[in-house]
């Protein structure tokens, strides 16, 4: 999968914004996942699919000078702003490319896996990644579980964002997207031999962080949606006044949070 295969891809500039909400709404959980493994000083850590900088900074302080963090992407250019000694940024397919070495205590990825045609190979790689003992969690969200960005569409402003919303998924899944990869997650720990399995779910509504992701988003894929006829220049201003003007209860799908344990 290369950069320019990612509909929200990460040279463009809207990107920032995007990865700023996105760890605002979820790097809490994501700890919480990274907590109940144990993470701690001195640990290896492999950051996938890393996208901006502000969770691998949290990860880089939490290991500390004694442990180490590498963090890569197909298009790595924000994560380079993480910039702490124990940190390692390098451009990297999970999918495509050799795992960059063995012995991880942990492994993470967010929102990656549901992108890449390729899962399954990706999903090897990771594991293969793992020292003995190991931890791999992975996140990644399930949107046909909920398809909406506003659940109770009581008017046409409601109606309108979950039109973008609907349009948003079919340009997903025409780049090899699954949408509904979320739930598929703890059984495929299962079969790959993972122990100690944990899985939570966690559906945001109404948070303040959903208004400039939404933004964002829509000012990545604005081309698209016009180029395909899902929405009028004249619709998508409309829905952005909607945003900005907080009349939307906006959520964002379901993202659902596995970890597992290599056998030792």
């Amino acid at each position: 999968m290369s950069a320019t295969d990612y509909l929200l891809e990460n040279r463009k500039a809207e990107a920032a914004q995007r990865f700023a909400a996105l760890s605002a709404l979820f790097d809490p959980g994501t700890l919480r996942q990274l907590d109940a493994c144990g993470m701690a000083a001195g640990w290896r850590c492999w950051e996938v699919g890393s996208g901006g900088s502000a969770l691998v900074r949290v990860i880089a302080a939490r290991v500390g000078g004694a442990g180490h963090v590498l963090a890569t992407d197909i298009d790595a250019s924000w994560t380079r702003e993480a910039g702490a000694s124990n940190v390692e940024v390098r451009q990297h397919d999970v999918a495509l490319d050799a795992p960059p070495g063995e012995g991880f205590d942990l492994v993470h990825a967010r929102l990656v896996l549901v992108h890449v045609p390729e899962r399954e190979r990706a999903f090897r790689h990771m594991v293969s990644a793992l020292k003995p003992g190991g931890w791999l969690v992975i996140e990644d969200a399930d949107p046909a579980l909920q398809p909406l960005s506003c659940i109770d569409p009581y008017g046409p402003e409601q109606e309108l964002a979950n039109r973008v919303r609907q349009g948003l998924r079919t340009l997903l899944s025409g780049r090899g997207a699954d949408l509904s990869f979320g739930r598929k997650l703890p059984r495929m720990f299962r079969d790959h031999g993972m122990t100690e399995i944990a899985a939570e779910a966690y559906f945001p509504i109404a948070r303040p962080e959903c208004a400039p992701l939404e933004i964002a988003t829509i000012a990545m894929i604005r081309g698209d949606l016009l180029d395909h006829g899902i929405v009028t220049g004249e619709e998508i201003e409309r829905h952005l006044e909607n945003v900005r003007a907080g009349v939307l209860d906006l959520s964002q799908p379901p993202m659902i949070s596995v970890r597992g344990r290599k056998p030792r």
